[in-house]
């Protein structure tokens, strides 16, 4: 990776795991970094973990801030301070995300999933596209997941209401997160944006959201994730490659090049065909601004 010197990013969910991994690495190569997280006082424990396993005088280049993703208010006021201090962001990495918890719903009604994982980082990027659109080759990474392969959305039950199972749910929002990232690189193309959308996937790696939802990971997670799995900053590659990488046009899809994708190192990749229904993709953007209030004001 060549140097971000100068560069600010945002990184969603970066007090443990894929984010916390990115963060390290893109402080390592100059950038500023800013650890939007739900938990302030994990938050700064993660700041002072990367101090500790690279230099002190990277303290300066992280900042912690508040953000909760299921709460459309704390995600507007993340915005509208990021927004007071910085003139600029060139990376807003969508990284934060939950996976197959027991039925519960974000603050504002929606499904804990799909309302975290896509709707939270819908409105995130849509209220930062002002400082996105003053930036040069600014870029917005959305993290998918494996999970999207013969996923599909239940606009019928987006609230899980007439029926949820955790695994299903899991794979909608991670359809929704690979269908923004298109979208979003075909409308940012169409009004002649220098903003780059890339869609990318971390195979499979072991972070917290192998808890499943628990305090601790279950046993038969403890027992197969080291047999199937890569480590959590070998997982971050396919983000920092997207994040950084000068050849990416926008509209990849960037995952492990390995069997099944589960591991290796960052490759383009060809969306599963779940993510190739034009109507489904059209529809899910108008609900997900009707459901968060957030529309993207493209035109420069």
């Amino acid at each position: 990776m060549s140097s971000q010197e100068g560069k600010i990013a945002i990184i969603t969910g970066a007090n443990s795991g894929l984010g916390l991994e990115t963060a390290k690495a893109l402080v390592e190569r100059g950038a500023n970094v800013i650890l939007a997280v739900r938990n302030l006082s994990k938050g700064e424990e993660a700041k002072q973990f990367i101090i500790s396993q690279t230099k002190t005088e990277f303290s300066s280049r992280l900042v912690v801030m508040s953000l909760d993703l299921g709460d459309l208010q704390s995600i507007k006021r993340f915005a509208e301070s990021f927004q007071a201090t910085y003139n600029q962001l060139h990376m807003l990495i969508n990284n934060a995300g939950v996976m197959v918890p027991p039925f519960s719903k974000t603050k504002d009604g929606f499904e804990l999933q799909f309302g975290t994982n896509h709707l939270g980082h819908f409105a995130l990027t849509g209220l930062l596209l002002p400082v996105l659109k003053k930036t040069e080759d600014a870029r917005i990474i959305t993290l998918s997941s494996i999970a999207h392969r013969g996923a599909e959305i239940y606009f019928d039950n987006l609230d899980g209401e007439k029926g949820y199972k955790a695994g299903k749910f899991y794979g909608q929002s991670k359809l929704a997160n690979l269908y923004f990232a298109i979208a979003l690189d075909e409308k940012l193309k169409e009004a002649s944006s220098n903003i780059k959308s890339i869609g990318c996937h971390p195979g499979i790696s072991s972070t917290n959201l192998f808890r499943l939802g628990r305090e601790t990971s279950p046993w038969f997670v403890k027992l197969l994730l080291p047999l199937i799995s890569q480590s959590a900053e070998k997982g971050a590659l396919p983000i920092l490659y997207s994040a950084t990488h000068p050849d990416l046009q926008g509209g990849e899809y960037i995952g492990p090049n390995g069997a099944g994708n589960r591991k290796g190192f960052p490759a383009i990749e060809k969306p599963h065909q779940s993510a190739a229904n034009r109507e489904v993709m059209d529809r899910l953007w108008h609900r997900s601004e009707e459901l968060t209030g957030v529309t993207f004001a493209l035109e420069n």
